[in-house]
């Protein structure tokens, strides 16, 4: 087999809270300063498009309406004229770009994650699958479609947000699909350094236990950006730290110096015979596997909210039935 090296690169920027088109400015400049530097794979932190929603962590949902409306106004449809310009820019670099955005799904949102190959394809689109906590505000649940490893010219990847790291059937769906590069993505500036602590130890357990690399970026806020997302200086506290933009080897070694403050490209180079190295003493998925005693099941058809029926069926209509009563629907030629 022949051995390759793959230069990958986590991005740790602050969106523009003002503008889409501001943000997607950003990604399109950041893509263009990584492939300066030879990068091959670039990630971008949760949701990065248009932006986090930093409000739904320190308000109330009673005033919440208005900043998830603007949010929901300034999301992207998937594919739409985000989509095309980022896949153009993946495209001219020769670059795979692994970035976070807000879905708008007619009227919701998700937490959609999108790799797009070299070629400028869109190879991946999956969502989160459980929003976490306050997001659950803002964000639809996602479905077991896109939980899933593609392959790239960087690689197999395969990706998860945030505390779905925390999901050990999710991880190990990813596993088991033989990803050698896990692309990792939390919002950052978020609930403080314990934050960056336990992403930390989630990231680098996840690539001990799948024998991957795991490229991982955060995302940042400036003062005046945290003072425009709440001008309460009790709460500027839990919209700091929460950063750790990282590469880790399948070994569980950080590649380069984290990122925990300010903005910047963490950049390191992926040398694929770890993987090997890694996986000859510990498969989880392979020799160190128990399928006869453990095994995952997982359903990843797309969540759907109608469901056709074969030609010349019906369901009986309710009106031919009691009107309380506990007889299953029937169906009728």
């Amino acid at each position: 087999m022949a051995q390759r090296t793959v230069r990958a690169a986590a991005a740790q920027i602050a969106p523009d809270l003002t503008s889409a088109d501001g943000t997607l400015a950003r990604v399109l400049e950041t893509l263009r300063d990584a492939a300066k530097q030879g990068v091959e794979l670039i990630v971008f932190p949760e949701t990065f498009v248009p932006y986090y929603p930093y409000f739904s962590f320190v308000q109330p949902p009673v005033l919440q309406g208005a900043d998830h409306l603007l949010l929901m106004q300034r999301a992207p449809t998937v594919p739409g004229p985000m989509t095309d310009a980022v896949a153009a820019a993946a495209r001219d670099h020769g670059m795979v770009v692994v970035l976070g955005v807000n879905e708008r799904d007619h009227g919701s949102l998700y937490n959609t994650q999108l790799v797009f190959d070299a070629d400028g394809r869109l190879v991946l689109k999956r969502r989160k699958i459980t929003p976490t906590y306050h997001e659950r505000m803002v964000w639809g649940q996602g479905d077991g479609a896109g939980l899933t490893a593609v392959d790239t010219r960087a690689g197999r990847v395969g990706a998860l947000a945030c505390w779905e790291h925390y999901n050990p059937l999710a991880r190990y769906a990813l596993m088991a699909e033989h990803e050698e590069i896990h692309c990792a993505q939390f919002p950052g500036s978020l609930v403080g350094p314990i934050f960056a602590e336990q992403m930390g130890v989630a990231i680098r357990h996840h690539a001990l236990e799948s024998g991957c690399f795991v490229v991982n970026a955060t995302g940042w806020l400036h003062d005046a950006q945290i003072r425009a997302i709440t001008p309460d200086e009790k709460l500027q506290g839990a919209l700091r730290g929460g950063c750790h933009t990282a590469i880790i080897s399948p070994e569980g070694k950080y590649l380069a110096e984290p990122l925990t403050e300010g903005e910047g490209l963490v950049v390191a180079d992926l040398d694929f015979a770890l993987i090997a190295k890694r996986k000859r003493m510990m498969d989880s998925v392979g020799h160190y596997a128990r399928p006869e005693l453990l095994r995952l099941a997982i359903r990843r058809d797309a969540a759907r909210t109608t469901m056709p029926l074969p030609d010349g069926e019906a369901l009986i209509e309710e009106a031919d039935l009691p009107l309380e009563t506990d007889a299953p629907l029937r169906r009728v030629a």
